[in-house]
């Protein structure tokens, strides 16, 4: 029986921000699989704020996607056909074969998971590149301390949300940021970070400074903008900041930080970093996750939207100001 999937492509390249037009919907018919690949059908796929810059027919740390072709991004699935011994049929496996509902491709490019008693969505979110992501910024990064002041923007989201959790379990004072009521609560009640502030509510050095006269050690960026020269404003000597994304930019870009030279008088340092720098920390960093999720320490907080035709409008609310979404976003295909 021939097996269909549909899929989203990219359509046109956006000037500024995107919108549901620059997608397109195909359905085509998966081959059998070929020796040494397998057939597999997703679950859940990913939608990231990075994923705008790959609109843009511009060079970067990954390939754009291109105009008329199936966009890729992680993604979490079943195998329902192997060709090749070493990945067996019905494993869970992850790959980056997302943004549509199944796919045929070498085994050598996926990677079975044993997700034993976590969800299988979380290794797309808080066990997955997303929670490596905050590991990995804040330290290997940021170096981030033991008992350390930091501040996370854009803490309700997927990355910040990991982050504000992880620097919690070691004991720092957690400042965090976002842009709702319901997200500030989340963040006061659930994550439980010492200090949260709507960055839309004043001037954000305002409330550095009310959250930690004595300044900041780390600033973990996901905004980049206004948050980021507040940061350079607040941080001690010596101070780190891992530079993950600028999301405020993004459809609409903006200059650099006025006062990035008090980097120099400070002896600041600002790196910047992408996931793949921690892939082979994976181990190492689910050695501490894991446990956690499954104690209860550790939040896998999302949120999921139903069916592959909705994926674009939920990449789309990502990068706008004032979404209403808390975790990581999550588009679930399948069964």
């Amino acid at each position: 029986m021939p097996i269909f999937s549909k899929e989203v492509r990219l359509a046109s390249r956006p000037q500024g921000e995107p919108t549901l037009d620059q997608f397109a919907f195909a359905t085509v018919e998966l081959p059998d699989p070929q020796p040494g690949e397998v057939l597999v059908r997703n679950l859940y796929i990913s939608v990231d704020p990075y994923m705008r810059g790959r609109m843009n027919d511009a060079k970067s740390y990954v390939p754009p996607f291109e105009i008329g072709k199936a966009m890729t991004g992680s993604a979490i699935g079943r195998v329902l056909q192997s060709n090749d011994p070493a990945v067996a049929e019905g494993a869970l496996v992850s790959s980056f074969y997302g943004w549509r509902e199944g796919f045929v491709a070498p085994a050598k490019d996926v990677q079975p998971i044993d997700p034993k008693d976590a969800p299988v969505s979380a290794f797309l979110g808080v066990l997955g590149m997303t929670g490596l992501t905050a590991w990995g910024g804040l330290f290997k990064i940021a170096a981030l301390q033991n008992g350390e002041t930091v501040f996370v923007s854009g803490g309700a989201g997927a990355v910040g949300g990991v982050a504000c959790q992880l620097a919690k379990l070691h004991g720092c004072k957690v400042i965090a940021s976002a842009g709702s009521a319901e997200k500030l609560a989340f963040l006061r009640d659930e994550l439980k970070v010492d200090y949260a502030f709507d960055y839309r509510d004043g001037e954000p050095l305002a409330h550095l400074q009310k959250a930690a006269p004595e300044g900041i050690h780390v600033y973990f960026d996901n905004t980049g903008g206004p948050q980021l020269e507040a940061a350079l404003s607040s941080l001690r000597p010596h101070g780190r900041i891992a530079l993950c994304g600028a999301i405020s930019g993004y459809n609409h870009p903006q200059p650099g930080p006025r006062n990035l030279p008090m980097a120099i008088g400070k002896r600041l340092r600002l790196e910047g970093f992408i996931v793949s720098d921690f892939v082979g920390d994976l181990a190492e960093f689910h050695k501490e996750a894991i446990p956690a999720l499954l104690g209860g320490k550790l939040l896998h907080s999302e949120t999921i939207v139903e069916g592959i035709d909705n994926a674009p409008a939920a990449f789309l609310s990502l990068l706008r100001s004032g979404d209403t979404h808390i975790g990581k976003l999550l588009v679930r295909v399948g069964e």
